[in-house]
């Protein structure tokens, strides 16, 4: 199990490989990235801010919670920060288990509760030149 907020690009293949093991049947990858287009408005790119200890403590304990609740120690959970492009990853979380329907049960839980408790926020940069904060939650459980 690791977790981290980092500020440089993210390798989701590398963060994959970290946990897969011969006693998993299941290894699923979880990339968040900046899309294009958000509520109907153009973006252009994200800007991401954290209150950086709270939000490693954070992210550790809901790790920490999944590896529990879903009984395996494969978890890797990597955030961004800073000014990210379209197309950018701004997180990446591995999950690998014996079984398929725990690792994506797991995959899933990790990330509404990212976006449910840690201190991360994102200010959205659109194409006509002004920038928004956005509630990280809004339409998390909603969406289809």
């Amino acid at each position: 199990m690791r977790t981290a907020l980092v500020t440089r690009p993210l390798d989701p293949a590398a963060i994959l490989a970290e946990v897969q093991r011969h006693a998993n049947g299941a290894a699923l990858l979880f990339v968040g990235t900046v899309r294009e287009t958000n509520e109907g408005r153009a973006v252009s790119g994200i800007d991401y801010q954290a209150y950086a200890g709270m939000a490693e403590r954070q992210l550790e304990l809901i790790a920490r919670d999944a590896c529990a609740r879903f009984g395996t120690p494969d978890v890797v959970v990597e955030h961004r920060t800073g000014e990210l492009a379209l197309g950018e990853a701004s997180v990446v979380i591995a999950v690998a288990h014996p079984h398929r329907g725990a690792a994506y049960d797991a995959s899933r839980w990790i990330i509404e509760e990212l976006k449910r408790l840690v201190p991360i926020w994102k200010r959205e940069h659109y194409a006509d030149g002004t920038r928004e904060w956005v509630d990280p939650t809004r339409g998390a459980a909603t969406a289809p």
